[in-house]
C-alpha cells in the first residue's frame, strides 16, 4: 500500500466507523467544553441547571475521501445566527435519547432521511458557555441523499473533508475579549467558511480522541 493510499483510507467512513468503535467509552462528563481552553471560568461554564442538546456528526461515505455534513444557521435566527453548526437542537422529553434527538433534528433542519444514517457512536458531553450540555452523535451518511433545508433555521448545508477537519494544522487558537475578559477558541477556516467556538471545539475533540493517537 502506498503512502497516499494509507492517508486515504484513513480518512474513509469504514476507518471513521473503527476509530468510532474503538474510541474510550469511560470519560469525565465534564472533561470537555468551552472551559478547556477557559480554566478560569469553568465554574461558569461548568454549572447546574444546563440544557440537554444533541448533534448529529454526518460523515458521508465517499469511498476513501469522507466528508462531513455542516450547516450555515440562518440570519434570522435568535441566537448563533449566521454560524456554522452540526445539525442539532435540544432533547425534547419525548425524544429518548441523544441518538433519536439528534436524527431528528437532522431530518426538521436539513431533511436527512434517519434511514440514510447509521449510528456509530457518540463522543462525550461538550459544555458551552451558552448554557448547553451537547451529546454528540457520530453517525455515517450513506450518499446519493438529497437534501431540503429548513429555511427558518438553516441557510445552507454543505461538505467538508474529513481529512481536513482532522488535520491539525487547521485547528487554530484565538481569542477575543468577550465581558472584559480573554476568551479562547478554536477556528478552522475552510474557504469563504468560517468554522468556530462550539462547532470547532466540538471537532477538535473528535480528533482528539479518534484521531491523535
Amino acid at each position: 500500500m502506498t503512502i497516499r493510499a494509507a492517508t486515504q483510507n484513513r480518512f474513509s467512513a469504514e476507518a471513521f466507523r473503527r476509530r468510532a468503535a474503538a474510541q474510550d467509552p469511560a470519560h469525565d462528563p465534564d472533561a470537555y467544553g468551552d472551559h478547556r481552553l477557559n480554566p478560569d471560568i469553568r465554574h461558569l461554564i461548568v454549572r447546574d441547571g444546563l440544557d440537554d442538546a444533541a448533534v448529529l456528526v454526518p460523515v458521508v461515505d465517499h469511498g476513501e475521501e469522507a466528508t462531513v455534513i455542516l450547516t450555515q444557521r440562518t440570519t434570522t435566527l435568535r441566537r448563533h445566527s449566521g454560524q456554522i453548526a452540526f445539525p442539532g437542537g435540544r432533547i425534547d422529553d419525548e425524544d429518548g435519547s441523544p441518538e433519536h434527538a439528534a436524527l431528528r433534528e437532522a431530518e426538521e433542519e436539513i431533511g436527512l432521511a434517519p434511514s440514510r444514517v447509521e449510528i456509530v457512536g457518540r463522543m462525550p458531553d461538550y459544555v458551552t458557555g451558552s448554557g448547553y450540555r451537547i451529546r454528540p452523535v457520530l453517525s455515517i451518511v450513506e450518499p446519493g441523499f438529497t437534501l431540503t433545508l429548513n429555511p427558518h433555521e438553516v441557510e445552507v448545508a454543505f461538505e467538508v473533508p474529513l481529512s481536513f477537519l482532522m488535520d491539525p494544522a487547521n485547528h487554530r487558537r484565538e481569542s477575543r475579549i468577550w465581558q472584559e475578559r480573554e476568551r479562547f477558541y478554536y477556528t478552522m477556516p475552510y474557504g469563504e467558511r468560517f468554522i468556530w467556538g462550539v462547532t470547532a471545539g466540538i471537532l477538535h475533540m473528535l480528533y482528539e480522541r479518534l484521531y491523535a493517537r
